[in-house]
């Protein structure tokens, strides 16, 4: 076989990937290998990412364990952007699509509440102690927050205990720390046009 048909033969392949993953969940592809999905559109502060994900290892560790999937706004969705703000049904839905690799318990935090599943199926008694918490409001520090807390409660329901971690790190919202990165980076490039246009006409000048 020439390179040329091996070449086209990946290209087909890659080409066929996501259209086998039809529902087009981020989550789902995340969570299969790893313990939380922190979308990074959601302004999560690098320390509150670090303090969920050392709890969810903890948790693990002490024989409680669990998966997280925070969801600040319907593009961590995917294509089901019809269960936005639906966290039950889309703990469900998320736990089937990982059965095939995770039958554990998964935890999902959206803006106005929790939801909890276990093998794509609601588990009442569990999802009673996310319930008596309030909801996580907008933020990705207060996403992170509640998924934190609520991980710790859901742990030490089952005879778990897990301390919180602390918070340790930069606790500003990365999403703004950009905008102040970009602002900077326009303002040095307006300067640096400023100063070759000024050349230009010196130059100009100068040679007429």
């Amino acid at each position: 076989m020439s390179a040329r048909a091996v070449l086209v033969g990946a290209v087909a392949l890659l080409a066929a990937a996501p259209a086998a993953r039809a529902d087009g969940d981020p989550a789902s592809d995340y969570l299969l290998s790893q313990r939380t999905f922190i979308p990074s559109d959601a302004g999560v502060p690098t320390a509150y990412q670090k303090q969920l994900n050392q709890i969810v290892s903890s948790a693990k560790a002490g024989g409680y364990e669990i998966r997280v999937a925070l969801i600040s706004s319907p593009y961590d969705l995917g294509s089901v952007t019809v269960l936005n703000r639906k966290p039950k049904e889309y703990a469900r839905f998320l736990g089937q699509e990982l059965t095939f690799v995770y039958r554990g318990r998964l935890l999902v935090v959206m803006p106005n509440g929790f939801g909890f599943a276990r093998t794509g199926r609601p588990v009442p008694s569990e999802q009673a102690v996310v319930d008596r918490l309030p909801p996580p409001g907008k933020g990705g520090a207060a996403l992170a927050s509640a998924a934190t807390t609520g991980v710790a409660r859901l742990a030490a329901n089952s005879g778990v205990v897990v301390p919180l971690p602390p918070l340790n790190g930069d606790t500003s919202n990365p999403s703004q720390n950009y905008d102040r990165l970009l602002i900077l980076a326009v303002t040095a490039l307006a300067i640096a046009g400023i100063v070759a246009v000024r050349l230009l006409r010196r130059r100009r000048a100068r040679t007429a």
